[in-house]
């Protein structure tokens, strides 16, 4: 995980397999895609009824054997959540449910919505209970309030709801999956063996439970999932492909299959452009480990500089709900990285780091190395500058916390300690990736906007209490 990225966002997982274990497929399908929310993790399983489990935590503190032998049925959901709408609470964990019909749709959601205001208020209209304060929330009552099966209220809903979703639900007689017309946010489709289907966010929920990947889920597409096969129902006409640029950049994980290609080998080619765009002399390359290591090793050998390991990630330092005290606190990025001295010492570095967004601890890190003996420090950063907020996911949603939004690459040097600072070109990001630049969302980089943007970016503004009061 990069020092200074965007947050994480979210995760979604369904699977119909009626011969297996799928609450124990959806616990490794989710445990895969832990980088996607560190916040809470659940999942929905229908056997009679459907029943459903969450928590605040991270997927192995949630569940554990007796919950999950509990968890019996023919299809399941699963979610892991970092809050991009809404607080971090109990009531804003996924899977969501609403009461629908005969009995209920539970919804694992990635994304946001940016017509929130106006799809809340519509539905309290008509008196739908909303008690989270999460856009999820909405997609499911509105869900719950559409006729017919719930591939056809998912048709109807994804006519009421604007922005980017990739969304997993299930009831009592069905399991579904929707993208946005967009297809901002992934999401796949996998085969499970002769007896089941499955989709994830990401590849690597695959890998990990014995499926194989099978293709994307179109923009605007619905699927059914089936133990004995997948039907297709084409909602709303696509007006992508515009998937988040941050998921080669950052988001995915490094052996998932981003359209078409893995991130690994695109992260490594970003590093290669990046030496030939922007050379330094100096005697070593090290990534910022996790997500920063592939491009370091593409710049490192188009460089013809050697590569190491120089910086080691304490691993088990995730999103904690013991917080470390005021001393521990300033220690900043030394509670996450520790530095190999005798690698470091005397030593020209080339530090490369997939982001910088709000650039509050790159000075850390730079400090930190210098501490430990580098004579230099050279930040090459393996994407363009982040000079616009996201609204379609990603929690970064307020411009005057985005350092290159007002400061030039000379002051972010300066600031940081930098000796040099260097960015991926826009062109050349693209052509690492490669494939056109018409395929991506990259408003956060040019402030080109693919969908109509809020009214309001407050990802708390929903939050009241009983009386009516918002959360602080």
């Amino acid at each position: 995980m990069s020092i200074d990225s965007p947050r994480e966002e979210c995760g979604v997982f369904a699977v119909a397999a009626p011969t297996r274990d799928v609450a124990r497929l959806t616990y490794f399908a989710l445990h895969s895609m832990q980088h996607r929310g560190q916040e809470s993790a659940g999942m929905a399983v229908v056997d009679s009824g459907v029943t459903v489990v969450r928590e605040l935590g991270l997927v192995a503190t949630v569940f554990d054997e007796p919950s999950l032998s509990s968890l019996t049925g023919d299809f399941a959901i699963g979610h892991v959540r970092y809050s991009t709408t809404g607080a971090n609470k109990w009531d804003n964990a996924q899977p969501v449910t609403s009461p629908r019909l005969d009995g209920l749709v539970a919804l694992g959601h990635n994304g946001n919505l940016t017509n929130s205001d106006e799809l809340r208020a519509d539905l309290m209209d008509d008196r739908r209970a909303l008690e989270a304060g999460t856009d999820s929330e909405l997609i499911a009552a509105a869900l719950a309030a559409a006729p017919g099966d719930l591939a056809q209220a998912a048709a109807q809903t994804m006519q009421q709801i604007v922005g980017a979703y990739s969304v997993v639900a299930l009831d009592e007689h069905s399991l579904i999956a929707f993208r946005d017309p967009s297809g901002v946010r992934p999401l796949s489709l996998g085969r499970l063996g002769d007896d089941g289907w499955c989709v994830a966010s990401e590849t690597c929920a695959f890998e990990q439970i014995g499926a194989t990947y099978e293709r994307e889920v179109e923009p605007g597409e619905i699927v059914v999932l089936k133990a004995d096969g997948v039907a297709s129902l084409r909602a709303m006409p696509s007006t992508g492909p515009k998937l988040c640029i941050f998921e080669q950049i950052y988001f995915a994980r490094p052996d998932s299959v981003l359209d078409g290609g893995t991130v690994w080998q695109r992260r490594r080619r970003m590093g290669e452009q990046l030496a030939v765009e922007s050379p330094a002399e100096a005697d070593l390359v090290v990534g910022l480990p996790d997500s920063g290591t592939p491009a370091a090793i593409g710049f490192a050998g188009a460089a013809g500089i050697g590569y190491s390991e120089a910086v080691v990630r304490n691993r088990y330092v995730g999103r904690s709900f013991i917080q470390p005290d005021q001393t521990l606190r300033r220690q900043g990025v030394r509670l996450k990285f520790s530095p190999l001295e005798d690698v470091i010492r005397g030593k020209r570095l080339v530090v490369v780091d997939d982001s910088i967004v709000r650039g509050t601890t790159m000075g850390q890190v730079v400090e930190m190395l210098m501490e430990a003996g580098a004579t230099e420090v050279h930040l090459r950063i393996s994407s363009p500058p982040v000079l616009w907020p996201c609204f379609y996911g990603i929690d970064m949603a307020d411009r005057e916390q985005l350092i290159a939004a007002n400061h030039d690459v000379d002051e972010i040097a300066s600031m940081t300690g930098a000796t040099s600072l260097a960015y991926l070109s826009l062109d050349g990001l693209q052509s690492a990736i490669g494939t056109p630049a018409s395929g991506y969302c990259r408003a956060c980089l040019t402030g080109e906007y693919p969908i109509a943007l809020p009214e309001s970016a407050d990802k708390l503004r929903f939050e009241a209490d009983a009386c009516g009061r918002v959360e602080a």
